[in-house]
């Protein structure tokens, strides 16, 4: 049995400019971000260059309107490029998906003025965003958060602490969602904050198991003046608005998911068609063939999975139940895809020489983000048989 090189996924691209683009992409990932990508995950270096060149190339940008410096691009193919950069480096696809989530309620919900004032350089100007919606207690349930939003005459001042903010403090800007009412999902208001305003810190970026390049970390407001020009939607809107955004940003953790997974399977076909034993290569041994069989089976379902959402999504069509699934499966997948890519691998799969061990200790995150994958249960349950009793 010859060596089998892995093979780019084959897409299926619903226009000749998203073929196109999947190509740029993959060329752009393989010069610019693979050959540092496991170095710098060691060292914990954040690829902020690399996150420059993609708001030049109009790569953060994708799903926007373009009379704003978007690409017009639907979710379809949106999706799909993440996925091609999560599958080099996690930092930066899922970067690049938060990028888009703190982009979502100010594209969505803004005025047109804000749209016309602030969006241009969000999307095409070198500019980071991140996303503060949890808190130290408040994860799961997110309208019990605390941080508060009081009127004072034509501004707003923020007071409270986030949690386990991708990009905290290193963003440009943040949307934040803050209570200005009373308690429950009714009180909260979001509002764009500026990285540099007066009173806004992040703490030391948490210790974690993977995605070491990525920083994750509370970011405090001690009276942080936000003037009322800068509040998305109405007052009270605000966790209507974080609900429509986390449906969008769980199909690009799905993806991000996906991206992972392959790059596992890929490293596992390489190592599997080249390593001998017994005289030939392990991949000849059944008991391999069979178990990346399943792997490439279950990485080819959550990509049609993600993509069937994202295609409702495009038509606009309800998509949370959809999105929940693919969030589920897809995380699910890429944990149990980058396991057995280790084993594998045996010895070897358990050393930093060869990528697949960083990729299982990133897969874990993926089934924690943006709403967890027994929150994701709940979602989909609750749309098949309504609320919980209380």
């Amino acid at each position: 049995m010859p060596d089998h090189a892995p093979q780019p996924v084959d897409r299926i691209a619903p226009t000749d400019e998203a073929r196109e683009l999947f190509a740029l992409v993959r060329e752009l990932a393989r010069r610019e971000i693979a050959p540092t990508a496991a170095d710098e995950e060691e060292a914990g270096h954040f690829p902020r260059e690399v996150f420059a060149l993609l708001s030049r190339s109009g790569l953060l940008a994708l799903p926007y309107d373009s009379a704003y410096g978007g690409g017009d691009q639907p979710y379809e193919v949106y999706l799909q490029v993440l996925e091609e950069l999560a599958a080099v480096r996690l930092t930066v696809g899922l970067g690049a998906s938060v990028h888009t989530l703190a982009c979502h309620a100010l594209a969505g919900f803004g005025t047109k003025e804000q749209r016309a004032e602030l969006l241009p350089a969000m999307l095409g100007g070198g500019l980071l965003g991140a996303y503060c919606l949890s808190e130290p207690a408040a994860g799961s349930d997110a309208a019990s958060l605390r941080t508060k939003a009081v009127r004072d005459g034509d501004d707003w001042v923020l007071t409270g602490t986030k949690a386990w903010i991708t990009h905290g403090g290193i963003a440009d800007f943040y949307t934040v969602l803050a209570r200005s009412g009373g308690p429950g999902a009714r009180g909260i208001t979001a509002y764009l904050v500026p990285g540099d305003a007066p009173g806004l810190s992040a703490a030391v970026p948490e210790r974690k198991m993977g995605m070491k390049g990525s920083p994750t970390a509370q970011v405090h407001f001690d009276g942080v003046r936000v003037p009322d020009s800068r509040r998305l939607g109405e007052e009270g809107q605000g966790f209507t608005i974080a609900l429509a955004a986390l449906d969008s940003g769980r199909l690009g953790i799905a993806a991000c998911a996906t991206g992972v997974a392959q790059a596992a399977l890929d490293g596992a076909v390489e190592y599997a068609t080249g390593r001998r034993q017994f005289g030939r290569p392990v991949a000849d041994f059944q008991g391999l063939r069979f178990l990346l069989a399943d792997m490439a089976t279950q990485i080819a379902a959550g990509r049609a999975l993600y993509l069937a959402a994202a295609r409702l999504r495009d038509a606009g069509l309800p998509f949370a139940k959809e999105a929940a699934m693919a969030k589920l499966m897809c995380t699910d997948t890429a944990m149990k895809v980058t396991t057995d890519a280790v084993q594998v691998l045996g010895g070897y799969g358990y050393t930093a020489d060869f990528p697949v061990e960083r990729y299982m200790r990133e897969a874990k995150v993926l089934q924690i983000v943006e709403g967890t994958n027994q929150i994701q249960r709940m979602v989909i349950a609750r749309h098949l048989a309504g609320p919980e009793s209380r």
